[in-house]
């Protein structure tokens, strides 16, 4: 299920969480399996390859400060906290705000931060960050979490149309700024809904 190119430590994290506490109880049969899973309100839960896929390209550390844009289940929320230093999670609905961290309460994390809100906007407060994750798929990405980039920390966002081919980049911000873009793979994520600035 997971990637032979996944470094042993982020292995480890997947590993350590069960998929299973973080799918709905229809589709709990199908936890372990390598696909996407739908939970509720148009939204979904990636495949673990996928998840291990972008949390490996973040190229973070056990002191890394990291802005996750879509808490969606909560899952890869818990694969960032076991290995990284803080984790800032923005989720835009309410309810699954709610329930994410209901289900990510029993595992005791103390380096999670939660807001309901605008993700697009990302968390202006607490940045800059070493690294950004986006489980929507923006049509542009937005500028604010470009800003909200340390220098070499990585943007991991899908880029496409809601219905269309979209494709997965890997954004590394530079020395005064500059960005150095490259394409990971294609991907298919539900939209990212809000603000682009």
């Amino acid at each position: 299920m997971l990637s032979e190119m996944l470094s042993p430590t982020v292995e480890r994290a997947m590993r350590a969480i069960p998929r299973v506490c973080f799918v709905p109880p229809a589709w709990r049969a199908r936890a372990e399996t390598d696909e996407p899973l739908p939970i509720g309100f148009g939204q979904t839960i990636s495949q673990p390859s996928l998840v291990g896929r972008m949390v490996e390209e973040l190229a973070i550390g056990s002191t890394s400060r990291v802005l996750e844009i879509g808490t969606g289940s909560g899952y890869e929320t818990a694969v960032l906290a076991e290995l990284v230093g803080e984790v800032f999670t923005i989720e835009r609905l309410p309810v699954l705000a709610e329930a994410a961290q209901a289900r990510l309460q029993p595992f005791k994390y103390r380096n999670i931060r939660f807001r309901t809100g605008d993700g697009a906007v990302g968390w202006p407060e607490a940045a800059p960050f070493d690294g950004i994750i986006v489980s929507a798929a923006a049509e542009t990405v937005p500028p604010a979490l470009v800003d909200q980039l340390k220098e070499g920390g990585r943007l991991i966002v899908p880029i496409g149309p809601p219905h269309g081919e979209q494709v997965l980049v890997c954004i590394e911000k530079q020395a005064g700024g500059d960005t150095r873009w490259h394409e990971l793979c294609g991907v298919r994520f539900v939209p990212l809904v809000g603000g682009t600035a």
